[in-house]
């Protein structure tokens, strides 16, 4: 995972997409997924897309950054 550099930038934006609306070669590793979580950064760049909420906070954690939930 890429991390903002600046401490300004530690904020990051957890959001549910549907794989139905990712490009095919995500859609087939998706495991029968309808929905991944993606991580963005606040200027929108995406930073990791996993499997469930749960691992999108602690992947966010784990890596000094203070994950919130956009809807």
């Amino acid at each position: 995972m890429n991390t903002p550099q600046s401490p300004g930038d530690r904020l990051v934006y957890v959001r549910p997409v549907l794989v139905a609306e990712l490009p095919q070669d995500v859609q087939d590793q998706a495991e029968g997924l309808d929905t991944l979580y993606a991580l963005h950064s606040a200027d929108g760049e995406q930073l990791a897309l996993v499997k469930n909420r749960h691992m999108a906070f602690q992947l966010a954690l784990q890596n000094d950054l203070a994950p919130v939930n956009v809807h």
